[in-house]
């Protein structure tokens, strides 16, 4: 696991409001974490991409304003004022454009349309149809996070993107590659499955099974294995349709219980 370039960074919303941003490098990604003092998820900047995922739409503000505070900053710690009127969408939009490309040296290319097809939005529209998503998931307090953890009458899946454009994708068996490098992404979505597994099962989650679902993107030759501890290997755009064609394996009331244990912080910082 990369170790953060700059320490946690602190940041004060208003009196009673602590954000803390962590920069988290592994497995090719890189990213900036937002999370409550209490250690519960906020939301997550993607310094490759641009891609903002926040826990919920009224705090993708919050996200946004953290992760440019955080690249801007020259200090271990930074204290933003109180709570100041949020600015129109399109101005956030374009500060954090501006802060991505000062810190990566580099153009980034954030439209408004790419925004609204990431994989977390995708399985957010899931809600209305009795799923439930929980983004960023910490598993320990060593920087490890899930990207989304997904519940619903389908059954529970820890779901993590690797994104390859314009790259040969390789699968054979328990195996994967990226233009020929091998890859360790199919070990590691089963490693974060069983992990999210057993803290679940630890939180009194009885009798559950999580499957992890790998999306790619890319182009694509896989012939991976498809047990059901194997990981559920899918191209971006299978989501979310793969889920609405599950067959139902866990009623409304299950699926709210299991959400209510998956949303608590002390269920993953134990």
């Amino acid at each position: 696991m990369g170790s953060p370039s700059r320490p946690a960074v602190p940041i004060i919303l208003d009196v009673e409001d602590v954000l803390t941003v962590r920069r988290w490098r592994r497995y090719g990604a890189d990213r900036l974490y937002v999370t409550h003092e209490g250690g519960l998820p906020v939301g997550s900047v993607d310094l490759q991409s641009g891609e903002v995922v926040a826990a919920s739409p009224a705090l993708e503000a919050d996200v946004r304003r953290a992760a440019q505070e955080y690249l801007r900053a020259d200090l271990p710690e930074l204290v933003v004022p109180a709570q100041r009127s949020a600015p129109p969408e399109e101005m956030e939009l374009r500060d954090l454009q501006t802060s991505l490309e000062a810190w990566l040296g580099t153009t980034v290319d954030l439209p408004g349309a790419a925004r609204a097809s990431t994989i977390g939005q995708r399985l957010d529209r899931l809600a209305d149809e009795g799923w439930a998503t929980v983004h960023d998931v910490p598993l320990g307090r060593q920087g490890t996070c899930v990207e989304h953890l997904l519940i619903g009458p389908g059954g529970l899946f820890t779901v993590t993107e690797r994104r390859h454009p314009g790259q040969r994708v390789v699968g054979r068996g328990r195996a994967m590659s990226v233009d020929g490098r091998p890859v360790a992404y199919l070990r590691d979505a089963r490693l974060e499955a069983t992990r999210t597994q057993d803290r679940l099962l630890a939180a009194g989650c009885a009798q559950i099974h999580v499957r992890a679902v790998l999306v790619l993107q890319g182009t694509l030759d896989l012939d991976v294995l498809t047990t059901p501890n194997d990981p559920l290997v899918v191209a971006r755009h299978e989501v979310p349709e793969l889920f609405r064609r599950m067959p139902v394996v866990l009623d409304p009331r299950r699926v709210q219980a299991l959400a209510r244990v998956a949303q608590r912080s002390t269920t993953w910082l134990g």
